[in-house]
């Protein structure tokens, strides 16, 4: 899991973000400092407003530090041209949000299909791969429902599937439990960790939950800008 010898796949150096409104600066991260090597779990936790999911759109590529940079595989991102960098959002980072996100007219098998379809690619070399992920999140029997038609925690795995669907080195999870209730969201928990040890995806959880975030192999919280080290 954690190999000194390699770098870590994704790595923040120093970084801070700020908004400017008017005259004003709001300053949400200050001088982060965090590394994930490859099949690890780590859980960022932390109070409303104190910059966890800033922290995970950096993580993804959907942001830019204001100062500071990002590593990906011992890689500055900013130094990416624009195709290389495309290539990594799109093939190597998967994403799972607390409102799933899913396109209401399509099915649950067409759905997990949609990362490789936007490219491209014809549903017949698809389907395989998104019947073993339906199959593997335990929805293989709703697999021809529209999301209208499935529940919250049904939901959460189509797009839990979708997520892995090219099969990303890096997923990134923001509140995944936030929209379910207790028991719900427990089952969503299960599955992330187990799909983090079969198929060796590494985790980065964005969560107000601090039970969740102790099953993690480490734990990171957020406070006033700053990363403070709970759980290494």
């Amino acid at each position: 899991m954690n190999n000194p010898a390699a770098p870590p796949l994704i790595e923040c150096r120093r970084v801070s973000k700020a908004y400017h409104d008017g005259l004003r600066e709001l300053r949400i991260l200050r001088g982060v400092d965090l590394h994930v090597y490859e099949g690890e779990s780590l859980v960022i936790t932390g109070p409303s407003g104190v910059g966890k999911s800033t922290l995970l759109h950096i993580l993804g590529t959907l942001d830019t530090p204001t100062d500071g940079e990002t590593l990906f595989r011992g890689q500055p991102i900013h130094a990416m041209s624009q195709r290389t960098l495309n290539d990594v959002r799109n093939k190597s980072i998967g994403f799972v949000f607390q409102f799933y996100h899913l396109l209401p007219e399509f099915t649950a098998f067409e759905n997990v299909m949609m990362p490789a379809l936007a490219r491209g690619a014809s549903r017949r070399t698809c389907r395989a791969r998104a019947e073993e992920l339906l199959d593997k999140v335990g929805l293989a029997d709703r697999a021809r429902h529209k999301p209208g038609q499935l529940s919250g925690g049904e939901q959460q795995r189509v797009a839990i599937a979708r997520a892995l669907f090219n099969r990303p080195a890096l997923v990134l999870a923001d509140e995944p439990t936030g929209n379910l209730d207790e028991s719900t969201g427990e089952g969503i928990t299960r599955l992330l960790w187990s799909l983090n040890r079969s198929e060796n995806v590494t985790l980065v959880v964005v969560t107000h939950d601090q039970t969740l975030a102790e099953r993690s192999d480490r734990w990171i919280q957020l406070h006033e800008g700053h990363a403070y080290v709970r759980k290494e």
